[in-house]
């Protein structure tokens, strides 16, 4: 090659590594201002004159439903007369899924931006006050980490894998960064939201590492709302963290309520040597319960736990449903919650009045 050719060839890289960083640069002023903006949008203001007094603490017997259930007038009806002939007391709704949906009208701008929501319920606020009217308390049920939708829009927020793509669980769900300061306020603007609505309570799923929790707990101490969380039933027994970020210990100051998902079902066979631990509601709610509650003697949270009303493992006829709750009232006087996905619930295994 001659000198001239030579010459002409570095002068070509330097234009062309000019040209690149300029390119980076100008993406990362433009990344930079996004994250600015969004920094702005995640925060809600609240509505004028809606300060309202805190729902006073109660023995909260409730049922899960989603936000399709809680958005069919026929369906309501239903568990209206459900609840208002048995000792059911309240009811959990889905305001934001596993899919990372917000499943309301949220004013929330970066939800709105980002195409973040599915109003499944037309109108939050009247169904909230027709609930209220009927003396049923109300817990809205938030997830929070498992974000699939916020994970694509927003890849920076996201868990990465080892090639720095999106990491996925085992149903290919994208999940966002537990440590992102970003994702906590746009889930706690969220929440605060649901408050200024009329919740009594925010129940919070799919949370990892608890102990992070101070800045939701610094938030939501700005509302008169009661708090609750979500955690798998094993970590009533154990201290360690399961391998997935969740401790009794880290987050029994940081809300109102914790809720063990203690489905006699998801224990695996072997379980306090029962092949099928489905078949015994009453001894592995009792002996989580033996193990788990002096985790919360002389703290913040009350236990409150999550029973099966679903048939995995065994039948889960009237005498099981209400075998879970015997133990429960037996040693807490705090309640419990039925959980069925499909909502379907019958008065079996509930006390009517």
């Amino acid at each position: 090659m001659t000198q001239h050719g030579a010459n002409k060839g570095l002068i070509f890289f330097i234009i062309f590594s000019c040209t690149a960083i300029s390119f980076v640069l100008w993406q990362w002023q433009i990344t930079k201002a996004q994250i600015k903006e969004t920094e702005i949008a995640v925060t809600v203001a609240p509505p004028e004159n809606t300060k309202k007094e805190k729902t006073p603490a109660q023995t909260v017997k409730a049922i899960y439903l989603t936000a399709y259930s809680a958005g069919n007038s026929k369906k309501m009806e239903s568990i209206i007369d459900l609840v208002n002939k048995t000792e059911l007391n309240a009811v959990v709704i889905d305001i934001k899924d596993y899919s990372g949906l917000v499943l309301y009208d949220t004013q929330v701008e970066l939800a709105n931006k980002l195409g973040l929501k599915d109003v499944r319920i037309k109108n939050l606020p009247e169904l909230i006050k027709q609930l209220h009217d009927q003396k049923i308390y109300v817990i809205a049920r938030q997830t929070v980490f498992q974000d699939p939708i916020l994970a694509e829009k927003r890849p920076e927020w996201a868990l990465k894998n080892k090639n720095g793509a999106l990491w996925r669980d085992n149903m290919r769900l994208a999940w966002v960064d537990m440590s992102n300061t970003y994702v906590w306020r746009y889930n706690m603007s969220i929440a605060q939201e649901a408050a200024q609505l009329g919740f009594d309570e925010i129940n919070f799923d799919y949370v990892r590492f608890p102990s992070d929790g101070h800045y939701r707990n610094q938030e939501m101490s700005k509302e008169n709302i009661w708090t609750s969380l979500d955690l798998f039933g094993l970590t009533m027994e154990h201290t360690d963290d399961l391998g997935v970020g969740q401790r009794i210990i880290d987050a029994v100051d940081e809300v109102d309520y914790i809720s063990p998902m203690m489905y006699p079902s998801h224990y695996y066979p072997g379980h306090l040597n029962f092949s099928n631990p489905a078949d015994h509601p009453q001894e592995i709610i009792a002996y989580g319960i033996k193990k788990g509650l002096p985790f919360f003697e002389g703290r913040r949270a009350k236990f409150r736990p999550w029973l099966q009303a679903f048939n995995l493992g065994a039948q889960y006829d009237a005498t099981k449903i209400r075998a879970q709750i015997d133990e429960v009232e037996k040693n807490s006087p705090d309640g419990w919650m039925l959980w069925n996905a499909s909502n379907k619930y019958t008065t079996a295994g509930l006390k009517l009045e």
